[in-house]
């Protein structure tokens, strides 16, 4: 049983040159996997995809990380790619085993308060005044950051306070405006003649005198969020997060959320946002008949 383990951890080494720590992984893996087999099988010929599956169930049980047990199936993948490369076994055991699934880190959000002071950007120097206006945007109306640079003149309705949005797959959506971005967007619109030629459509211009660029919005904002003394660094898709966040805490009404966002699918917006369980526990006894009926 080892001596095609020597062969493939010689040509990751020498043939594939992959880091001395990849090395060490991967022979790790096999270890643990030959540790779990014990003996029980004579040649790698016998191994068997219900092997690696109890072998995954076993390091599950021990206490594994999901993104530990990943790292070792996909180490043992390769392996047995190798076996299969060089003749040693006819087919792929580990073709079709899933790792378990990984939970995805959720997005942190700044709190009111942190906006707050992020937001109170003061002054009349002309990049202030836009870029206030861009970030009050951001967290009015929880855009993403294509969705904001991509924005023309004529997609802000100043009457109704509303954005009209071009998300994901060329989707768009109408979003309300707070006051307050309604108003900053309107002291930018009085200078931004300085930056923009006249044939120029985009909203947010650049001092190069054409459409913003990602990178310059993601700049700025960090740049505030120094200047204002934030504990936290600051980023387009934070505030949108923390837009999400508030609105629920405020509200509890996910579908209203949803359909702003502009996700297509209820539940990226369940993952999207951190509602405490304790203010859903309360949206749901004041609204769900039956617990309301169990108070009475």
């Amino acid at each position: 049983m080892q001596a095609p383990v020597d062969k493939f951890l010689d040509y990751i080494a020498n043939e594939r040159q992959l880091s001395n720590h990849t090395l060490t992984n991967y022979q790790r893996a096999i270890t643990s996997l030959l540790t779990h087999l014990d003996n029980r099988l004579n040649n790698w010929q016998q191994l068997q995809g219900n092997h690696i599956k109890a072998w995954v169930a076993s390091l599950r049980q021990g206490g594994v990380s999901p993104r530990s047990i990943a790292a070792n199936l996909s180490a043992i993948r390769s392996f047995c790619q190798f076996l299969v490369a060089r003749d040693i076994i006819a087919q792929d055991p580990s073709v079709g085993i899933s790792a378990p699934k990984q939970a995805k880190p959720l997005p942190k959000n700044i709190n009111v308060d942190e906006v707050t002071q992020l937001l109170d950007v003061e002054g009349d120097e002309p990049l202030a005044i836009r870029d206030r206006a861009m970030m009050e945007l951001f967290y009015s109306s929880g855009l993403r950051l294509a969705e904001l640079v991509n924005l023309n003149l004529h997609d802000i309705s100043y009457p109704e306070q509303l954005v009209t949005v071009t998300g994901k797959g060329n989707k768009q959506r109408v979003v309300p405006v707070t006051t307050t971005a309604i108003n900053c967007l309107k002291q930018w619109l009085k200078i931004r003649g300085e930056f923009a030629s006249h044939d120029e459509m985009a909203l947010f211009v650049s001092k190069q005198k054409r459409r913003i660029s990602h990178r310059s919005v993601q700049t700025r904002i960090k740049k505030w969020a120094e200047e204002q003394q934030l504990n936290s660094s600051v980023h387009p898709h934070k505030l949108r997060h923390s837009f999400a966040t508030h609105m629920l805490e405020g509200s509890g009404d996910l579908r209203a959320v949803q359909e702003m966002l502009g996700h297509s699918d209820l539940s990226t917006t369940q993952i999207y946002t951190q509602l405490d369980f304790g203010h859903l526990a309360s949206v749901y006894d004041a609204a769900h008949p039956r617990a309301k009926a169990k108070k009475k």
